[in-house]
């Protein structure tokens, strides 16, 4: 019996799909599912959908509850990771002290201050997360869905045993996107991505054996559609790729859109415009959506969740079940570029790039060099990130105040001296959240 590990298993909705896709498959229906999160109460909630799924399907799974991390690991073959750790305040203050010194963060959970501050909170519990697994299982695989993402594999492949994996929908939910905007169905476009998470690029988009990227380049002169994803579109019409993180997302991994009101405003698309990305591009807007999408995932009752088993697109089922069964699949994942798959970024970064997996395990393609000005345009968050990983396992705070004034859009908004007034400001304000280490 297969036995699967969801460290933060509290978020219902989240955890009773992952769940839900788990149980899509007759071959791992019968697995053991471990369901462990700080919070009893929510922890229950997330055991009743899953206990509602197996008797609406008569599907037979072993659904166990802990609030002991080490329990839940103790003999798994998979990890699941989902956790958040700190709560609102310390993402309140990652996004509203850079704004202070006007640093407009849209999401602020993957890069620029918000993300290295959220990276610095979540290390030391996904340090202990995996060296619980060295002892408990060592030879389980760790799926990981925190963000910021690139930046929390890079410390766990730096710092311990633990083979580990980044998990993301930005490929799935841009495939569909770009779909849309060159009207071709998505379950007949055929794409080669890579790059990083949240930077990843469309390489190839083809249908039929022809591009989609003439109609893309199209689309941006259609009013319509250009609303709907103007910065990526922009983006596309500069470097000539399509990437893979909504507009919101990539506005704030480069110096380009968030340093002028004007701009900031122009580049505002408008909540519900469409099904396929809902952005929040106002400073400090998506973190008002993140509290309250958390207030709502907390007093959803169990029996409000639909007990029907169906697969989403998340790729963490796909992955067990091909390890599981030998059936092949290729995914788009994160990895350590050590086998050089992209031969022009770092081999210690963390790439997102297309992996074969199969009983054997998870094995990056060979992508080659990525064009130039992606190349560089990557390599902008990877040394950012390199310094931030540094300043988390050595307790650097000199490393910390280094990768923050290397990131793209803080450099464009800041001086070097108020960055390092920033710096100080979040450190104070979150000291609670952060190792004494790096306090100094």
């Amino acid at each position: 019996m297969v036995k699967i590990a969801f460290i933060g298993a509290g978020s219902i909705v989240f955890a009773r799909n992952l769940m839900g896709d788990i149980l899509s498959f007759p071959e791992l229906q019968g697995s053991r599912l471990s369901l462990m999160d700080i919070d009893s109460e929510r922890l229950n909630r997330s055991a009743s959908a899953a206990d509602a799924m197996l008797a609406e399907n008569n599907v037979e799974a072993t659904i166990e509850t802990t609030t002991d991390r080490r329990t839940a690991l103790d003999d798994a073959d998979y990890v699941l990771n989902m956790i958040h750790v700190g709560g609102r305040e310390p993402f309140k203050n990652e996004i509203r002290i850079p704004q202070q010194y006007g640093v407009n963060q849209a999401v602020g959970d993957t890069l620029g201050p918000g993300g290295v501050f959220r990276m610095l909170r979540t290390v030391p519990v996904m340090l202990d997360l995996a060296h619980d697994m060295e002892e408990l299982c060592p030879d389980a695989l760790l799926l990981n869905y925190t963000n910021p993402m690139a930046m929390l594999c890079w410390a766990i492949d730096e710092a311990t045993e633990i083979d580990i994996i980044g998990l993301c929908h930005s490929v799935q939910h841009t495939a569909e996107a770009v779909s849309n905007y060159a009207s071709v169905p998505t379950d007949e476009l055929e794409y080669w991505v890579a790059g990083i998470n949240h930077m990843a690029w469309f390489l190839v988009a083809e249908h039929d054996g022809e591009s989609i990227y003439p109609d893309l380049f199209d689309a941006i002169e259609n009013p319509d559609i250009y609303s709907r994803d103007n910065v990526r579109f922009e983006i596309l019409r500069h470097f000539e790729a399509f990437v893979t993180e909504s507009s919101n997302h990539m506005s704030e991994y480069v110096p380009y859109f968030r340093t002028e009101e004007e701009t900031i405003e122009r580049f505002i698309v408008e909540e519900n415009h469409d099904d396929y990305f809902v952005d929040w591009m106002p400073t400090g807007r998506y973190f008002e959506h993140w509290c309250s999408y958390q207030q709502e995932d907390a007093e959803i009752d169990a029996s409000e969740i639909d007990p029907e088993i169906k697969r989403s697109e998340e790729y963490g089922s796909r992955v067990i079940h091909s390890m599981e069964t030998g059936q092949p699949r290729r995914l788009n994942i994160n990895v350590r570029n050590d086998t050089g798959s992209i031969s022009n970024l770092a081999t210690d970064a963390c790439v997102e790039v297309p992996c074969l997996v199969d009983d054997q395990g998870v094995h990056p393609c060979a992508v080659g060099e990525l064009p130039p000005q992606l190349a560089a345009l990557d390599r902008t968050n990877i040394d950012v990130q390199r310094l931030a990983v540094k300043a988390a396992l050595d307790h650097d705070q000199e490393a910390l105040r280094q990768a923050i004034k290397l990131d793209p859009l803080t450099a464009a908004a800041c001086t070097l001296d108020e960055i390092d007034a920033m710096v100080s400001d979040l450190l104070e304000a979150n000291a609670a959240y952060l190792p004494d280490k790096l306090l100094g």
